[in-house]
């Protein structure tokens, strides 16, 4: 073989190992653009679903604190009663120590009128309760529903970063 025909070669092989590793290396960006691309779907869905765990977190402390309000509530309902009937009663011996006859219309009225402050009492007492669980349910839901939209967002962010990326990952879907 000819020295000539030789070193007319070796650019040529020369060549060809610089198109072989501009192909590796062409191989070697697109991997990584695939490997970054996982990453930020992966990071993207897991940041979602910590969105939704808290949201549900934070709506089960809330219903357990409505619980623990409606026992609150029937006990402090419990004592305004107790309390209002020992004042009853109080009234009542005290009359008596009078000399009053508990059946005369003064007793009477005297008892209706404290009977219906000790129910005005344990109304309010259970309406502030009932409206106190209505907020905590109210926010438990709203914390169900910041969760949910995290998750549907983080869902959403995933599959836009993905579509994003898709023509330069694979570019034979544009062909």
């Amino acid at each position: 073989m000819c020295v000539p025909a030789l070193l007319a070669a070796i650019p040529a092989l020369g060549g060809a190992g610089a198109t072989a590793a501009g192909a590796t290396a062409a191989a070697g960006a697109t991997t990584l653009q695939t490997i970054g691309t996982i990453a930020s779907v992966a990071g993207t869905l897991a940041t979602g679903f910590a969105a939704y765990q808290q949201g549900e977190a934070t709506a089960d402390a809330l219903e357990r604190e409505r619980n623990t309000k409606a026992i609150l509530n029937s006990i402090e309902d419990q004592r305004v009663r107790k309390k209002f009937t020992r004042q009853i009663a109080a009234q009542r011996a005290e009359l008596v120590a009078r000399g009053v006859d508990l059946s005369s219309p003064s007793a009477v009225y005297l008892g209706q009128s404290a009977a219906k402050e000790m129910t005005f009492a344990s109304q309010s007492v259970r309406q502030t309760g009932l409206a106190e669980r209505a907020e905590l349910t109210a926010q438990a839901q709203a914390a169900r529903s910041r969760g949910r939209i995290g998750l549907l967002k983080g869902g959403l962010s995933a599959a836009g970063g993905l579509l994003d990326r898709a023509p330069d990952l694979w570019p034979e879907l544009l062909a």
